[in-house]
């Protein structure tokens, strides 16, 4: 690898990763970006003075990838757990406490539910026990298997909202196999699915790992690619934003042809690092059968609506913020009580109280298509229906993330490794991002260290999370 000129295709946190790993490996990197920033999905701005996340704002810290980024490249001082990690779910009419005792909404007793669902709810849970086992295949919707185990005001209460804010999908048809793995092995091996959960639930009580679920980064998540840009160009890296790619082709001496822009740039290997419809288009000439298969991949999108208020003005709910089920009719899906959630935001604008709420999921189109002013709007009601809060924001701002969540539906991961086989059939050639191995920032990262691995002939951490994609969790309310 040491002297090797690795072109990567992308500036995300998937792309950033791979040119980190690259560049500590000796490669000579250079990274193409087709807009005018880093860092993807993860935005740092600022509202009435604050400074806040405008895209993801934490980071699974039980998978070691994201945290050690973030301490490879100087972040160490600044990683800070949720200042609380108590949450709520706005649903049948009030907020109640989000439940424990369960995995991704799955609980292991129906009492774990009590106060979300209805008597009915819980009743229909105990029913699990007694029904014969239900086949789960090679894979299987986790809102289909769920509710013929457990009944639908599980999956409508408590796993669509959960699911929706990793996903912005539909647990109908989001795959068990990719998101939820630990699940879809139980199923495969219980009839009982509460008995599954209990006994996933024992084995993590076993092996308790200490620290926090979750982390985030003091400023916001959103400076973790601006550092680790910084690394990679201080290890001699070359960033260019602005720079789409327009071309990708194979040369006969065996190396790889990059058309950016107005330069061309020749490389011994190429990760590609760019949603599925780019990574389609690039692949289109060397690689026809894997872009078929990109072309398949389906987003969603969404909007982020964060509002800053007077801190007198307020007077908020304990906790993170709270999650909506989208059965209840409400426009927003979750909020985020951002100046509670993160201590350093409350530390840092003692005056100012930042929110922020998220609208839009698969399939809903017609939101996003309100103004910005409209988005606010029903983000306010929303806001005062659940909690009472009447005042004026100070400020408010909208980010729209248009086919900013790939969809993990029922078969996902024999696409991915059919998209991997036929990309293994060219030497130098890898691919990464969140339309494979996880939407979370550390799956990102996992798939970016595979991917240098495998440009280098090394296929083992790429066949494991192929099996084995990254459970992507959710990080409290709002993400």
């Amino acid at each position: 690898m040491s002297g090797s000129r690795v072109v990567v295709i992308g500036a995300g946190i998937a792309g950033l990763a791979a040119a980190h790993r690259l560049a500590q490996r000796g490669a000579h990197v250079t990274v193409l970006e087709a807009s005018d920033r880093v860092g993807g999905k993860l935005l740092p701005g600022e509202i009435a003075g604050a400074r806040v996340d405008l895209g993801a704002e934490s980071m699974l810290a039980r998978r070691p990838e994201a945290v050690a980024l973030a301490r490879e490249v100087g972040l160490d001082d600044r990683l800070q757990p949720p200042a609380t990690a108590t949450a709520s779910i706005w649903t049948r009419g009030a907020l109640r406490p989000m439940p424990k005792g369960h995995v991704m909404g799955v609980p292991g007793t129906a009492e774990a539910l009590a106060g979300v669902l209805s008597e009915e709810g819980l009743a229909r849970i105990a029913q699990d026990a007694e029904l014969p086992r239900t086949e789960v295949g090679d894979d299987v919707a986790v809102g289909e298997y769920v509710a013929a185990r457990l009944g639908r005001e599980v999956v409508d209460r408590l796993i669509e909202p959960l699911l929706g804010g990793v996903y912005a999908g539909d647990a109908y048809r989001i795959s068990m196999r990719s998101a939820v793995p630990q699940l879809f092995q139980v199923a495969k091996t219980h009839t009982s699915l509460t008995e599954g959960v209990r006994e996933i639930q024992a084995r993590m009580a076993a092996n308790q790992q200490t620290g926090p679920v979750f982390m985030g980064i003091e400023g916001g998540v959103g400076t973790l690619p601006l550092a680790v840009a910084d690394s990679v160009r201080a290890r001699g890296g070359e960033i260019v934003t602005g720079a789409p790619v327009t071309e990708l082709r194979r040369e006969p001496s065996g190396g790889w042809r990059v058309v950016a822009a107005d330069r061309v740039v020749r490389a011994d290997a190429v990760i590609v690092a760019v949603p599925a419809p780019a990574a389609a288009r690039l692949l289109r000439a060397e690689a026809p059968e894997a872009a078929t298969e990109l072309d398949t991949v389906e987003y969603a999108s969404m909007a982020l609506v964060t509002l800053a208020y007077r801190r007198s003005d307020t007077a908020l709910p304990a906790g993170s913020g709270f999650l909506v089920p989208p059965v209840d009719g409400r426009t927003i899906k979750a909020s985020t009580f951002a100046s509670q959630k993160w201590g350093w935001i409350a530390d840092e604008n003692p005056d100012v109280v930042v929110l922020r709420t998220s609208v839009g999921r698969y399939g809903e189109t017609k939101i996003l298509e309100r103004d910005d002013t409209a988005l606010v709007d029903v983000s306010r009601h929303d806001l005062r229906e659940a909690t009472g809060l009447e005042a004026t924001p100070l400020e408010t701002r909208v980010t729209r993330w248009t086919d900013g969540l790939p969809q993990y539906p029922v078969g996902h991961h024999a696409r991915v490794a059919r998209i991997r086989e036929h990309v293994a059939k060219l030497p130098g050639l890898a691919l990464c991002g969140a339309q494979y191995d996880g939407v979370g920032i550390p799956a990102c990262i996992a798939g970016a260290h595979a991917a240098v691995d495998q440009i280098q002939g090394d296929l083992t951490a790429v066949r494991e999370l192929t099996a084995n994609p990254v459970q992507s969790l959710h990080g409290g309310a709002g993400e």
